[in-house]
């Protein structure tokens, strides 16, 4: 399974501070900062590959609340967990997302400023609009993405369909790809982990 799983714990500013768990396998080559925790399959699967992870929390998550935080401090947290990871593992090619709304927030805080050191952004089902409501679509900011990105998506995601998400990504000015994952939903199996290596690689030298 790679490497046990270590805690850590991200401090965003003087008064939130998340959890994290770091896991770094043998002669890792790359790191991916993952937002969510839970997300333990997907971390274990890319640490047979080679690549490290940290996961982390949101602080609406580490309260227990349903209502997800404002975007200034989601996007606080990610800038915070990619400073942790490039801290803890400096030698590492960093690489940022995570699933749905921990994905677009580190789309928007990439497109705000750039990430320091990340050099490409793996989102495991984008939520690219609310179920049902195609026209609220959340694709503003992609014109402002300038490090590569993968869309990892599932034919069955109700947050946006393959053929949206297909037209959606062409609005981002560099290198971005989609990786279908046939009956896949809003999220994609750990199994995926099997070929997102190869697009790491990529970006590692």
């Amino acid at each position: 399974m790679g490497a046990n799983p270590q805690p850590a714990t991200i401090i965003v500013d003087n008064t939130h501070r998340v959890s994290g768990l770091l896991q770094t396998p043998p002669e890792a080559r790359a790191c991916y900062i993952m937002a969510h925790a839970f997300m333990a399959a997907m971390a274990n699967g890319l640490a047979e590959r080679g690549v490290a992870t940290l996961r982390y929390q949101f602080p609406y998550m580490e309260q227990g609340s349903k209502r997800p935080d404002t975007p200034k401090l989601a996007q606080a947290t990610v800038r915070a967990a990619v400073a942790e990871a490039s801290r803890l593992l400096p030698e590492l090619a960093l690489f940022a997302g995570g699933k749905s709304f921990g994905g677009r927030m580190t789309s928007q805080a990439q497109a705000v400023a750039p990430l320091p050191e990340v050099r490409g952004l793996i989102f495991l089902g984008f939520p690219l609009h609310p179920p049902g409501k195609p026209a609220q679509l959340r694709v503003e900011h992609f014109s402002k993405l300038r490090v590569p990105a993968l869309f990892v998506h599932g034919t069955r995601d109700p947050f946006g369909s393959v053929d949206e998400m297909r037209e959606a990504i062409q609005l981002i000015p560099v290198a971005a790809r989609l990786q279908v994952v046939d009956g896949a939903g809003h999220g994609v199996p750990p199994g995926t982990a099997v070929s997102m290596p190869a697009w790491f690689n990529e970006y590692v030298q």
